[in-house]
């Protein structure tokens, strides 16, 4: 930026000589008068002025292009690192606009509009400087157009930040709807959703088209207004600088520096104005962006590491409420012993997933405590305790890219070919891998779409296999599947389970009907606790379920 500056101010000083050998060549000219000097004098102060411009330019872009990379990088690692409830309460294409739109449009305003505001600037105060000295009654006239223009300019500014806002913000919605229908493009397909979707892309659509109207009606009041005011100037100055000149008060020569001059003062002056209207575009955007940068993070380093999971997971009247719903979970009380099973069941929206949440410490409970032995949960370094717990969804997510890089996805340390097949081995998963034609280097579509769900699965298994983690996590790992493909996941299930603490939410009691403790949760509240045989013998509703389930009226 700096040497960017002085290549400016130096492009600057060599072009407000230039009006001053056009005057002396005026006063004097005849052919007799052309000096071999001066002419190479005058090329050299062109080329010196186009290298020095050149030079300031490239490296104002190449600084802008910085500032917007880092800028981008800061939001980029931000996004990664701020909480799960943040999500929740934004819409994924408002967060892509944050970072691309938004930096996009501080990008134009440095790299664009910056270069010729700083030349531009310069460029005035230097001729001003020259006219001055030359003729203070002519400078006068030239300087008070500025405040006049700019009695309009302000309003006209605070208008088009307003503009902005409102422009960024509807953008950002655009973005979020593009993003939801076309990540979600068969369930719009196969509901026949088709138009009510093209309707609210078509509303997002004319929104932005209407701020856009609204931008262009202040830029059709900003061009014009300089325009009448730059025509304005210009018969000014030559009307009054002929005048004195038939008065013998100036000469040609010192009338056609005058012209020359307001020139380099005419152009600069529209540049700094689209500054300015871009500038008021750039606060708008940054306003989001700080309120990005300024929410609260996940700090996921602090506290101690996990060094011993040999004891009990506890939680002591725990209780949850999302910021917008009823409380979730109430005086959850219950323990988990390690290197056995615990199955946690019961109807649906009773908060076991939820459960899972505050284990995984998406979110923090709102009372109550959740701990390891005598150690509190809160206390262990976040990234330490994730990296023991391996977790399985029924949705089993994947990323856009091969079955290599799903199945050691957030792996640190490389993973051999020896590794990578063994684990694919006890997941079941080489049966189907082996057979693709490209085997581990398959692509598997977005989120997974060209793979079934058994597969999906079964990848799911081997990547959290490939962690080897001491907690186990099974979120109805098999609910969605055939028979045939859960018979297969159940298989990779029991090789991922020996000998680790696992936790299971079931809907389908047949798969823990053998677990070491069943946990019932019904509204949120712990209403049963024990073996199978057990809550049959005590608790009504699990003995309801059992019958309707497994289609028996006494426990096996």
């Amino acid at each position: 930026m700096g040497i960017a500056l002085a290549m400016s101010i130096g492009s600057t000083l060599v072009g407000l000589s230039i009006p001053l050998f056009t005057k002396n060549m005026v006063n004097n000219f005849s052919l007799d008068s052309i000096d071999r000097i001066h002419i190479i004098g005058l090329g050299a102060a062109f080329i010196l002025q186009a290298i020095a411009g050149g030079i300031s330019v490239y490296l104002l872009n190449r600084s802008g292009q910085k500032v917007v990379a880092s800028l981008r990088d800061l939001l980029w690692k931000k996004h990664l690192q701020l909480p799960v409830p943040f999500y929740d309460r934004h819409q994924t294409g408002e967060m892509v606009s944050r970072v691309v739109n938004d930096t996009g449009i501080l990008k134009e305003l440095i790299t664009e509009n910056l270069t010729s505001f700083v030349t531009g600037l310069i460029s005035i105060v230097g001729a001003i400087g020259v006219l001055l000295y030359l003729d203070w009654r002519m400078t006068l006239l030239i300087v008070l157009a500025v405040p006049l223009s700019m009695l309009f300019l302000l309003p006209l500014g605070r208008k088009m930040r307003q503009i902005s806002k409102g422009l960024q913000g509807e953008t950002a919605l655009f973005t979020a709807t593009l993003t939801r229908v076309l990540s979600e493009i068969r369930l719009v397909k196969t509901s026949n959703a088709e138009q009510v979707e093209y309707g609210n892309g078509q509303r997002g659509i004319t929104n932005l088209f209407q701020y856009g109207v609204r931008e262009g009606k202040v830029q059709a009041v900003v061009g014009p207004l300089m325009y009448f005011v730059i025509m304005l100037l210009f018969v000014v100055i030559i009307g009054y600088g002929g005048l004195r000149v038939s008065t013998g008060e100036l000469t040609s020569g010192d009338l056609v520096a005058f012209l020359l001059y307001l020139f380099q003062i005419i152009v600069p002056i529209t540049q700094i104005s689209r500054f300015f209207t871009q500038f008021q575009k750039g606060m708008g955007a940054t306003e989001r962006i700080i309120a990005t940068l300024a929410a609260e993070e996940e700090d996921i380093q602090s506290g101690s590491p996990v060094t011993d999971l040999g004891q009990q997971i506890r939680l002591e009247q725990v209780n949850f409420a999302y910021p917008s719903g009823d409380q979730v979970l109430k005086d959850v009380n219950m323990t988990i012993e390690m290197g056995k099973v615990t199955a946690i069941v019961g109807p649906s929206g009773g908060g076991k997933t939820t459960l899972f949440s505050l284990l995984e410490r998406f979110y923090e409970p709102l009372d109550g405590h959740i701990g390891i032995g005598g150690e509190a949960l809160t206390s262990l370094s976040l990234s330490s305790w994730r990296s023991r717990i391996g977790y399985v969804s029924q949705e089993s997510p994947l990323i856009a890219g091969t079955i290599r890089d799903n199945i050691t996805y957030g792996m640190e340390q490389a993973i051999s070919d020896e590794q990578l097949a063994e684990a694919a081995k006890m997941a079941y998963a080489d049966v189907f891998i082996n057979e693709l034609p490209n085997r581990y280097d398959t692509e598997v579509g977005e989120r997974g779409i060209k793979l079934s769900g058994g597969q999906r699965q079964r990848i799911a298994i081997a990547r959290a296999l490939l962690r080897n983690p001491s907690v186990l996590m099974l979120d109805e790992a098999t609910s969605s599947l055939d028979s045939l493909s859960e018979i297969m996941v159940q298989k990779a299930l029991k090789n991922l389970m020996q000998g680790r603490t696992t936790i299971v939410i079931a809907h389908r009691l047949s798969t823990v009907v053998d677990a070491d403790q069943i946990v019932f949760i019904e509204k949120g509240r712990v209403t049963g606790n024990g073996t199978h045989h057990h809550l049959y013998e005590t608790h009504s509703m699990y003995r309801e379920f059992a019958d309707q389930q497994l289609r028996m009226q006494s426990p096996v």
